[in-house]
């Protein structure tokens, strides 16, 4: 384990207007990248795992240039106008598929989601860092995930930043449009995971489905599974907390990174 091992960070995306606003959220995604730089020096490349891209297998980018995809629908027009034109890094692609191995292959097909760009934007706003997006694959278990993340933890001595967005708690259905913050099971469910976290209890992370309110927090595992890709691939480092909110009544936008 080297000294300067880069951090992983996951952190919560929410609705993808985060892209456009300046506020204390947007502030700590900003604070987040700075320190990184400041502590770490510039990652050679960053692995990004987004809940949006949500596939049967394991994938990963190669593209030179990964296209910017707007995988959302009915917002303003100044959304789709935003650019966080990245570079993809060949050398990244290949390290992963040497430690993934045959559970992975290269796939194309997307690019650069909404879950990645509209929080980078703010992390890393001159968009001079290169990105590769590896997919959530939905037909691997909580454990299976979070040991898929325990194969990339050496990406971090090559100086590869780790980056999971989702959500740790995430329901549409229930979305309160006039709620700033969260409802007594949005809370509850967010205090549960945010305490495992910090304690470092992976367990009752990974085994999440059977702790109260999880139907209600977690309807579907795609916004929830790229945490335990990054608590894998975080090893026994500490967690500190950013972003600690919860909104939109059914929306948690906690953030962490795992460092030594």
């Amino acid at each position: 384990m080297q000294e300067n091992r880069m951090p992983v960070v996951f952190s919560g995306h929410g609705s993808p207007m985060i892209a456009l606003e300046r506020n204390e959220i947007t502030e700590g995604m900003a604070s987040v990248g700075r320190g990184i730089i400041e502590t770490w020096g510039k990652p050679k490349a960053i692995l990004a795992i987004s809940a949006h891209w949500f596939t049967d297998g394991t994938y990963i980018q190669s593209a030179g240039t990964p296209k910017q995809v707007y995988d959302m629908y009915g917002f303003p027009q100044e959304l789709y106008e935003v650019k966080y034109p990245v570079s993809g890094h060949a050398a990244l692609t290949d390290q992963v598929r040497s430690l993934l191995g045959d559970l992975v292959s290269v796939n194309d097909d997307w690019g650069i989601d909404h879950g990645t760009w509209t929080v980078l934007v703010h992390m890393f706003p001159d968009a001079d860092i290169p990105v590769v997006q590896l997919s959530v694959n939905k037909k691997l278990s909580p454990a299976e995930s979070y040991e898929t993340g325990r194969k990339l933890t050496d990406l971090r001595d090559q100086g590869y930043l780790i980056f999971g967005s989702g959500n740790m708690v995430h329901n549409l259905r229930r979305v309160e449009w006039d709620n700033a913050g969260g409802t007594p099971m949005t809370t509850a469910f967010n205090r549960a995971i945010t305490e495992a976290v910090e304690q470092r209890d992976d367990q009752t992370v990974i085994n999440y489905r059977s702790l109260p309110d999880a139907a209600y927090a977690v309807p579907t595992p795609d916004h929830f599974l790229p945490l335990l890709y990054c608590l894998g691939a975080a090893g026994t480092d500490s967690a500190r907390v950013f972003n600690n909110v919860c909104n939109l009544g059914s929306m948690a936008m906690t953030g962490y990174v795992f460092r030594q």
